[in-house]
Order: structure tokens, then sequence, then C-alpha cells
């Protein structure tokens, strides 16, 4: 009797964990993973701020055909608007062994507006504006435009190149119409 209880205890012992689950563990309970917030990445740099540099460049004009180096300073102020820049900008430049058809330039001073995109760590812009060109007979003012660009070396420092085209109806009243191109480097620090 013995032999028949203990069988029967044995077969009830295996009977009991084939009807509960098979000897595999038991599946995970699903995780539910609430979605992370990510802060939007601002892709472009921040050029808002003041302004200055030095620049170093080439001047010509139609009514010379030459091409003559020129230094100037510059000074201006930027607004980032994120993807997009708008500034002012004061620049004067040299016109040492200038000459333009005979007349001796003194010196070129112009007063722009500048707009550009933001491509973080580059700003690609055009600019307008009124350039005064200051001779041996005498001065007159006149239009200026062009296209730049700007690549921050460190949030401080700035390298680049612009081009400058200019228009002086009339000169001075003297009947001849001016146009003069000038082409530079640009060093700037940022405040």
């Amino acid at each position: 009797m013995k032999r028949i209880l203990l069988g029967t205890a044995l077969v009830a012992t295996a009977a009991t964990s084939t009807y509960a689950g098979s000897a595999d563990p038991a599946p995970a309970e699903p995780m539910i993973v609430e979605p992370v917030a990510v802060a939007p990445v601002q892709m472009g740099g921040d050029w808002t701020g003041a302004y200055g540099g030095l620049s170093l460049g080439n001047l010509s004009a139609d009514a010379d055909g030459g091409l003559d180096d020129s230094e100037g300073v510059y000074g201006g102020y930027d607004y980032d608007f994120g993807q997009f820049v708008v500034g002012g900008e004061l620049d004067y430049q040299t016109g040492e062994d200038i000459e333009l058809g005979g007349i001796e330039v003194d010196d070129v001073l112009r007063a722009k507006v500048r707009g550009g995109y933001d491509l973080g760590q580059t700003l690609v812009y055009a600019t307008v504006g009124a350039a005064q060109l200051n001779t041996n007979i005498g001065d007159d003012t006149g239009f200026v435009g062009g296209l730049g660009v700007e690549y921050k070396v460190t949030e401080q420092f700035t390298v680049g190149g612009e081009y400058l085209a200019h228009r002086f109806d009339d000169f001075d009243d003297t009947g001849v119409d001016v146009d003069a191109d000038t082409v530079s480097l640009r060093g700037s620090f940022r405040f």
C-alpha cells in the first residue's frame, strides 16, 4: 500500500506542475517607456552683438583700370533672429596711393546695413548702403552694395571676406561717373 500511496503522490506532484504551466520561466511583463522630450537643437550660432575689426583688400575702378592695395577699419552691431541675422556697419577704407583717372583718392567712408543667413559657425550676408568717396578735388556720396561671408574661429574672433561694388554718378558735378569694386579680407573681434 505504501507503494501505491507513494506512486500516487509522485504522479500528483508531476501532474500539478504540468497543469500549472510549463517548466519555462514566466514571460516578462511588457515595459512601457514614456517618450523623452528632446530640446530643439539650434542650427545656427549666436551672432548677436557688437564687433569691430581690420580689413586688407584691393580697390579697382573703371576710371584707372588698376588694382590698388587698401586697408580699413570697421565696426557694427548684428542681431540674430535664429536663422537670419540683421545688422548695421560703419566702414572706413584708406585711399593712400590710389588714383582714379588723375584724381587722388584720400579715403572711402561707408554706412551699410547687412542681412544674412546663419549657418552656425558661418554667416553669409548681403549688404547695401551709402559710400562717401573723398578725393583731392572734392567728395561725393554714392551707392554701395555687395556680398560677404564670415566664419567664427572662436566665439570672439571671426575671419571673412567681402566684395563691394560702388557707384558714384556725376562725381562732385564733374560729369564723370565712377564705378569702383573692392575685395577685402576681414578679421573681426566680437564683443
